[in-house]
């Protein structure tokens, strides 16, 4: 087993990029596993940094996109020479992912720079109006390290505590079934971070978890229902400039206490209420 701990400590990592480097070879070897890459899968790597998972994944797959931003760590990728390697040099919010698909099905792993996460998310996903997004359209599976926090966030309910519920759990599971696969500690990565992480799975739907009349409207509701965390949900809709009536009826139609917060409401219930306030 190589040591991956000594390789990064070569590499003069940048602060501004967010990069840490996995160099936990068991947790490489578990997002291998979870991925179960065969030889006909087409792997987006985001964010490969000087390539660890990147050559295990070479290893498995038909072949491997790697796109990343920084020029440093391209040079140290394109030491790997494979020749089921392909390397883009490129901001992963502004690259095309259906376009490097060219008609396949991919699948998306990735250890992305924290401060990033929600962009990369909608980037991948598209927003929850964005019903024939084609980046989501040719991914099949998402393998994610997120900071824990993110995770569980990502996972939460409207059972989960008020912090974790909201928009980003909202996006998520709405176009994906999310789980999270293991818990990574802070020492898996050089430098280490100063936050624990996990490793996030994304099984993209092929429907979006509701159906309904209007999606942009529904997006419009949630965003309303969490502008402000300390006020009641119909404070909330009222300051979104939602009806006041139509509120207060919805919330009596849907046997709600008058005082809910929109942390407690499930998906489903929103997309009730988005219905009925439309």
């Amino acid at each position: 087993m190589m040591d991956y701990l000594q390789r990064a400590k070569f590499f003069r990592t940048k602060k501004r990029l967010g990069q840490n480097f996995l160099v936990n070879p068991d947790v490489i070897s578990d997002i291998l596993d979870y991925a179960q890459i065969t030889k006909d899968d087409i792997i987006l790597e985001i964010g490969p940094g000087v390539g660890f998972v990147t050559e295990q994944l070479v290893k498995y797959a038909k072949k491997v996109i790697a796109v990343e931003l920084d020029e440093e760590a391209i040079k140290e990728l394109q030491k790997l020479q494979c020749e089921n390697l392909q390397i883009i040099h490129n901001d992963i919010l502004k690259t095309d992912i259906s376009e490097l698909a060219q008609g396949c099905n991919l699948k998306v792993v990735a250890n992305i720079p924290y401060y990033i996460t929600s962009p990369i998310l909608a980037h991948l996903l598209g927003e929850i109006d964005d019903l024939n997004n084609k980046n989501r359209g040719v991914i099949k599976d998402i393998i994610l390290m997120v900071q824990e926090e993110v995770a569980r966030r990502i996972v939460a309910t409207e059972k989960s505590s008020a912090k974790q519920y909201g928009l980003l759990t909202i996006l998520s599971q709405f176009w994906a079934d999310c789980s999270i696969i293991r818990l990574v500690g802070r020492r898996s990565f050089y430098p280490a971070p100063k936050v624990n992480s996990a490793l996030v799975a994304l099984k993209i739907r092929k429907e979006p978890l509701l159906k309904l009349s209007d999606y942009s409207f529904f997006r419009k509701t949630i965003k309303g229902a969490f502008a402000q965390r300390r006020k009641t949900l119909k404070n909330c809709l009222i300051s979104a400039g939602f009806n006041k009536e139509k509120i207060i009826s919805a919330i009596q139609k849907m046997n709600l206490d008058e005082n809910i917060r929109g942390e407690k409401l499930s998906i489903q219930q929103f997309g009730e209420l988005s219905e009925l306030l439309k």
